[in-house]
């Protein structure tokens, strides 16, 4: 009632009872309890649950509220997505972002890896995929946050040799392409912290965790957002496993990238 700005009289005329009814339920030395009724018609006065009224969960949302705001999801536009991921990203100022991309992450790319991979986009232009790629740049030259993101090893051995998603990018991209990660890494090392694990042993899909706060998971036009505690940790225990699993460890991936500067 003190955080609705609700007084007794006004909750009694919200709930068709009389004051005197919402009065003893107030009053410690009183024996009376609200009936099922009142305590459903309260619940929704004030915008909580009868769970939380009645002191069996400490969360106050109603279920319905709960669960939108357990599980959300967020058309994957290019352009707005972009700035949802920015806004997730500046929410998590401060704490550990954890990233699995769906191929290479967006902030790492070159200009010209961006132009040859936007350039099919209609809905996106590619000066506004490199825009957003340099906003989180930025992000990340702030240091307010440590990164690690974990890649398949598969992924940048396709991106040596111009195979499978990276058929038809010139051998100059690639090259380029892996030179700036490498001077990525040694400019933001450990604060950057890159993984890169066997994709045969085991898998995940594109996810990041904005720290203790939201949990974003890529399904292609959508991204489900999840701030739960439990299905928190469960994502970041997940992260976690990749990075135990790991074949290359974020210390060795700048030698990891040389050697296959090589095969180019």
């Amino acid at each position: 009632m003190a955080l609705k700005g609700a007084s007794q009289s006004g909750l009694a005329r919200a709930t068709g009872v009389n004051r005197s009814t919402i009065s003893q339920i107030f009053d410690e030395n009183a024996a009376r309890l609200p009936g099922s009724q009142l305590t459903a018609d309260c619940a929704a006065v004030l915008g909580v649950s009868t769970d939380y009224l009645l002191g069996l969960t400490d969360r106050p949302e109603r279920p319905g509220d709960a669960i939108e705001a357990a599980v959300q999801m967020t058309e994957a536009d290019r352009t707005s997505a972009d700035e949802q991921l920015l806004d997730w990203f500046r929410e998590a100022s401060g704490y550990k972002v954890r990233h699995v991309p769906a191929t290479l992450p967006d902030m790492l790319k070159t200009e010209a890896m961006m132009r040859w991979e936007y350039a099919s986009f209609l809905s996106k232009t590619t000066d506004q995929a490199i825009s957003a790629m340099r906003e989180r740049l930025d992000v990340l030259r702030t240091r307010s946050s440590d990164h690690e993101i974990a890649i398949s090893v598969q992924e940048l051995d396709s991106l040596a040799t111009g195979e499978g998603y990276y058929r038809g990018l010139t051998k100059a991209v690639r090259r380029e392409q892996l030179s700036h990660f490498m001077a990525l890494h040694d400019e933001f090392y450990p604060s950057l912290r890159v993984f890169l694990y066997d994709s045969r042993r085991v898998f995940s899909a594109p996810i990041t965790i904005y720290g203790p706060l939201v949990g974003v998971i890529y399904v292609g036009r959508l991204y489900l957002a999840f701030r739960e505690s439990s299905r928190l940790r469960s994502l970041i225990e997940h992260f976690d496993w990749l990075v135990r699993e790991a074949e290359v460890d974020a210390r060795d991936f700048g030698s990891h990238l040389a050697r296959l500067m090589d095969r180019i």
